[in-house]
């Protein structure tokens, strides 16, 4: 065994039992015990999961599951298995082996019942560029099937303060404008699980604050789960309250951000990741016991 397929082992060995802690710490933080919760009731449910393409492992054999109203993180470099991952959750990708359940509907066969309650948001898929950004919001809130389409995307428009926006051609907008426009079609139907892809890509610092802020107004108002795909370790740092971390598709790390940088001995999570994605991992720290 080579040092880097050990250290792998290791760590997805670690992040199994880490995974247990969490349960419990999202399951007391929410007010809940674990064993109350069936699995149709939580937002992802995630078995066994692998994605090879030929030769190549995207994602191998990964474990996870996303409980009601928490926002978790899922990192990992180039490569990593982050897309991978988010497409078979949305149930775009089928996998090799092993299941996702969103709210209890298998992705890979009953995907339609459950998708007026999922919706997901990246930088990296654009919404058609002929039609205006108004047509867009009204052919996707068709889509899922949203009630009095026209109320809710005003409401939506001005939430987001896309309003001068919305009589403009969409391939015309700049990339921090098709950004915005792309959150607002992923909130048209008030997801219970909303899927982010950097969120806040090509937007200016401020306007990246102010948006950070509204997702986490909508979470706790709507009690929704939200699986955030960044580079941006101070986002994650500010929004969840749980990491994933992907290393060569499979998860190495699964943690709340506070715990890693102490287990790390850093004092960022920019800096955990740097050790993680460069293969500097540090001795974990003792276990702490339970209070």
């Amino acid at each position: 065994m080579n040092s880097i397929t050990g250290t792998l082992s290791h760590n997805s060995v670690k992040a199994g039992k880490q995974r247990k802690g969490m349960d419990k710490i999202i399951g007391d933080t929410a007010g809940i015990g674990r064993a109350s919760l069936s699995e149709a009731s939580l937002p992802v449910v995630v078995r066994d999961l692998s994605k090879r393409y030929g030769a190549v492992t995207a994602v191998d054999r990964i474990d996870f599951s996303l409980y009601p109203a928490s926002t978790v993180a899922l990192l990992g470099g180039n490569g990593a298995g982050k897309t991978t991952t988010i497409a078979m959750l949305l149930g775009l990708v089928m996998p090799t082996s092993g299941e996702v359940k969103v709210f209890g509907a298998d992705m890979s066969t009953n995907r339609g019942a459950v998708a007026h309650r999922i919706n997901f948001q990246s930088p990296y898929v654009d919404l058609p560029m002929r039609l205006t950004v108004r047509q867009n919001l009204t052919v996707y809130a068709g889509l899922y099937g949203v009630a009095n389409a026209t109320e809710r995307i005003a409401y939506i428009a001005e939430d987001l303060q896309i309003e001068p926006l919305l009589d403009r051609p969409t391939g015309k907008l700049s990339a921090g404008q098709k950004t915005r426009v792309g959150l607002a079609k992923a909130l048209l139907n008030a997801p219970e699980l909303l899927l982010l892809d950097e969120p806040t890509a090509s937007l200016d610092p401020d306007t990246a604050d102010w948006i950070r802020g509204k997702l986490r107004t909508y979470a706790q108002e709507r009690g929704a789960t939200l699986l955030i795909a960044s580079h941006n370790m101070a986002e994650v740092e500010r929004l969840a309250d749980r990491v994933i971390l992907l290393n060569a598709g499979r998860i190495i790390e699964d943690e709340t951000p506070s715990r890693l940088i102490e287990t790390y001995g850093q004092e960022t999570l920019e800096d955990v990741f740097l050790d993680v994605v460069r293969g500097r991992v540090k001795q974990a720290a003792p276990e702490r016991k339970a209070s």
